[in-house]
């Protein structure tokens, strides 16, 4: 890269929030920048409050970014991109959602399979009225897979393309979704790690480009509410030993990916406490929604919450479509390939595929808990998968959350929303 004059070191925290310092590019070089371990223990409102493991009563103590080698472009001028891992005295900190993905890969790679990941992600674009409150994108002609100006006048997604592809962030596809002014943004498949850096570094990339035109892009999983949700679908395979894709080598699902399934299936209500962490989540699901709130799975099905695709032996995929994008991505992928892991290893059975439509009956009974708070709870007792995840990770995220949910108790949903806005 030419003209670079300044790094940007960037880690996404539990809130999914872009942290970081610019740096020169000479600083950055000696490979690690140190931060406040603290940053974890900053609410939304920005409260500093007693996250275990963020030493709040100890002085509030350094954690460091330690760099890849690698850099990455930028989409601002002069600028490269550097991310990384937090640690604590040389060893990983147990609080970074990137060292929590990396576990969950090596767990995988372990067994002689290597996660691949590609992500979906949903957005809604927001403008500001004459009183300076923010309204939805005004869209009269949009419709569901639309593309060019009826779908978006200001050339927002256009300006994003052009960002993502000079800054070697992989879009597959972009178009507009369900809800005027809601567009879908889906990444390549790849590597577990480089798929979730894509992810994280889209939507930080994708929201700066649409406030400089004066515009909010808000990943939020429901911020209107009589519209659509927005989620963020990952989609999953494996590459073997040989090379291959595991998931349906003959045309049919293998018993690694019907164990996978009964997993993710057997985990469910706990995995909403790490897939669906926001008060706002729960408005996006419902039965009858194409999210993932029923126990279920079935092939080329978009109103279960696992779906897979078998029709490539190449490219099938098992497709989980619970977690939004208020969630931090590398938290989403080592979750659900955790839960996977998890039914693998344990050789569960996978139930019967749902063969009802979805919107007015299913046969599935156990569903997601109605709230973060039930979530959370059931995250707490499902020890089996925090200590997947990480325990210390857990605590964390539960103390975070439970004390978020506790501030929004009683709030009404325009409340609610109005919370999350500016962040997510």
């Amino acid at each position: 890269m030419t003209d670079i004059s300044r790094t940007r070191a960037m880690f996404s925290d539990m809130l999914s929030l872009p942290r970081g310092k610019y740096i020169p590019v000479d600083v950055a070089a000696s490979g690690a920048i140190g931060f406040a371990r603290g940053a974890f223990a900053v609410s939304y409102d920005r409260d500093l409050i007693s996250v275990p493991g963020c030493g709040v009563y100890d002085g509030l103590p350094d954690m460091e970014l330690v760099l890849d080698d690698e850099r990455r472009k930028g989409w601002q001028a002069g600028t490269e991109i550097a991310l990384g891992d937090l640690q604590i005295n040389d060893a990983p900190f147990g609080l970074c959602p990137r060292g929590i993905l990396k576990r969950a890969v090596q767990d995988w790679t372990d067994l002689g399979y290597r996660p691949m990941i590609g992500l979906e992600t949903e957005a809604f674009l927001f403008q500001r009225d004459e009183d300076g409150i923010w309204r939805p994108y005004d869209t009269p002609g949009a419709f569901v897979y639309g593309t060019g100006p009826e779908n978006d006048p200001k050339d927002v997604m256009d300006d994003i393309w052009e960002a993502a592809h000079a800054a070697g962030i992989p879009i597959e596809s972009m178009n507009g979704e369900f809800d005027n002014g809601q567009f879908e943004l889906t990444l390549r498949f790849d590597h577990a790690l480089k798929a979730c850096d894509d992810a994280f570094l889209m939507k930080t990339m994708a929201r700066e480009i649409a406030l400089k035109k004066g515009l909010l892009l808000t990943f939020l999983p429901k911020p209107i509410p009589d519209r659509g949700g927005s989620g963020l679908h990952v989609n999953f395979s494996f590459s073997d030993g040989d090379g291959n894709n595991p998931i349906a080598p003959t045309g049919a699902l293998s018993e690694l990916s019907k164990h996978c399934m009964a997993g993710l299936i057997h985990h469910h209500e706990a995995l909403a406490g790490l897939l669906a962490t926001t008060v706002n989540s729960y408005d996006r699901l419902s039965a009858g929604s194409l999210a993932g709130y029923w126990a279920n799975w079935a092939d080329d099905h978009r109103l279960v919450t696992t779906r897979c695709s078998t029709k490539s032996a190449k490219s099938a995929r098992l497709e989980h479509r619970m977690a939004d994008c208020a969630t931090n991505p590398y938290q989403a992928v080592a979750a659900v390939l955790q839960a996977a892991r998890l039914g693998y290893e344990n050789k569960l059975p996978l139930q019967p595929a749902e063969d009802l439509d979805g919107l007015e009956n299913v046969r599935e009974k156990r569903h997601i808990p109605s709230g973060l708070d039930k979530s959370l709870n059931a995250l707490d007792k499902n020890v089996a998968l925090r200590k997947a995840v990480g325990e210390a990770y857990c605590d964390a995220l539960l103390y975070l959350k439970r004390d978020e949910f506790k501030r929004l108790l009683g709030k009404s949903v325009d409340d609610v929303r109005d919370f999350y806005l500016p962040f997510i």
